[in-house]
């Protein structure tokens, strides 16, 4: 069991997980969000590492990655700076296999373990062919966290659930990231996962309100926002702002966890 297992398993017997994404190089005081979010009780940060092709991000993640990636942003340059931020609570990765491909897996699970970072989510990498990657992240503590998606048979959740560390990232439909009007499939992938392992279920993939957050929290273990806070960035928010923007989450999903 991986560090993230640990500490994700205690934390589901307290409350319910809240895991603000922020797109690392976004802006020169990117971290200052990062901060702001864990004042306003996120539990995990996830942190997009930008990559000029993406498989999964909507049009929010995509313009953000762009103008992170016109502001040089690299796996490097983002652990550099979360290793000097420390945050305290858990720090998980998202990007894209070519990225660690090309740094290396080894010096990639090195340098992640290093900057702080508890797990990473590598959305292009199939089960087939994680074997390579999750061995030596393992060997570094550092989790590899895994995706359902509404389309997955049950025969291939169990294989997921058996393989992800830290918490399975249940995705609440076929779709890219972005907002969306409601929590989607939410229920049934969620069901799914459960069905399959005692891993924590987070969901994620269209969360946009407080509303959706408090449902969707209802459901599975924690929720992922994403989309809805790239865009308040982008559009110029503050640090300041945004932390008023996700308190509103916390108490949704503190609602969430009162009615459980």
């Amino acid at each position: 069991m991986t560090s993230l297992d640990t500490r994700l398993r205690d934390l589901r017997t307290r409350r319910k997980a809240l895991v603000p994404y922020f797109i690392g190089g976004l802006t020169e005081d990117w971290t200052t969000y990062v901060s702001a979010s864990i004042l306003a009780g996120a539990d995990v940060i996830e942190v997009g590492v930008p990559f000029s092709d993406p498989m999964m991000d909507g049009p929010v993640i995509q313009a953000g990655a762009l103008r992170a990636l016109g502001n040089a942003a690299t796996l490097e340059s983002i652990c550099h700076e979360l290793s000097a931020a420390s945050f305290e609570v858990p720090i998980v990765v998202m990007t894209y296999y070519n990225v660690l491909h090309h740094f290396g897996l080894e010096r990639s699970a090195e340098l992640l373990a290093q900057s702080g970072v508890a797990g990473v989510i590598v959305p292009d990498l199939a089960i087939e062919e994680l074997t390579p990657w999750r061995d030596v992240a393992t060997a570094a503590d550092v989790s590899s966290v895994l995706m359902v998606a509404p389309s997955s048979p049950d025969e291939r959740v169990r294989r997921i659930g058996e393989l992800s560390q830290g918490f399975v990232y249940a995705a609440a439909r076929m779709a890219v990231t972005g907002q969306a009007a409601d929590v989607g499939d939410a229920s049934r992938v969620v069901g799914a996962v459960r069905a399959a392992c005692d891993t924590p279920a987070y969901v994620g993939i269209g969360i946009t309100t407080a509303e959706h957050a408090r449902e969707a929290a209802t459901i599975g273990d924690g929720v992922i926002v994403g989309s809805a806070l790239v865009q308040r960035i982008l559009d110029g928010a503050s640090a300041q702002e945004l932390e008023g923007a996700i308190s509103t989450f916390r108490r949704a999903l503190d609602q969430a966890s009162s009615e459980a």
